[in-house]
C-alpha cells in the first residue's frame, strides 16, 4: 500500500476532532462541531478557512464546510451512517477544487468515525480517478 496523502496532516485534523467529540460530546448539531473543530485547529496553528467559495463556471459556487492549509476538505456531520450521497458530495468537492482529500467526520456517537476521501491524477486527459 502507498504513502497517504496528506498523511500527518489529516492525523491532525483527525486528532483535533477526537478532542472537538471528547469534550462537547456527541450528537450536537453539526455545525456547533465545526466551529469549535475550526477554534482546535486554528490553536495547533491550521489555517481553516469556513465556506469557502469556489467558483463553478457558469452555475454558481460549491461551498465547502472547511479547508484546512488549503490541502484538505473537512466535512463534518452528525448521521448515522456515511452514505453514498456524502461521498459522492466529497467526490465533487475534490473535482471542483482540484485538492487531493477530503475528509468525512462523524460526530453522531461517543467514537468518532471518519472517512477519507483521495482524488489521484490520472494520466493526461483523462478524469480522475477517484478512490475511497
Amino acid at each position: 500500500m502507498g504513502k497517504l496523502i496528506h498523511e500527518k496532516l489529516s492525523g491532525e485534523i483527525i486528532g483535533a476532532a477526537i478532542d472537538v467529540l471528547n469534550e462537547m460530546k456527541p450528537g450536537l448539531d453539526e455545525k456547533l462541531y465545526e466551529r469549535v473543530l475550526v477554534i482546535e485547529l486554528r490553536k495547533c496553528g491550521h489555517c481553516v478557512e469556513s465556506q469557502k467559495k469556489f467558483p463553478v463556471e457558469l452555475i454558481g459556487n460549491l461551498t465547502p464546510d472547511l479547508t484546512v492549509d488549503e490541502k484538505v476538505i473537512v466535512d463534518p456531520k452528525v448521521v448515522a451512517v456515511f452514505n453514498d450521497a456524502h461521498v459522492a458530495q466529497m467526490v465533487g468537492y475534490l473535482t471542483i477544487t482540484a485538492l487531493e482529500l477530503a475528509i468525512l467526520l462523524n460526530f453522531k456517537s461517543a467514537r468518532l468515525e471518519w472517512k477519507r476521501v483521495v482524488r489521484q491524477q490520472s494520466p493526461e486527459c483523462s478524469p480522475p480517478n477517484l478512490h475511497i
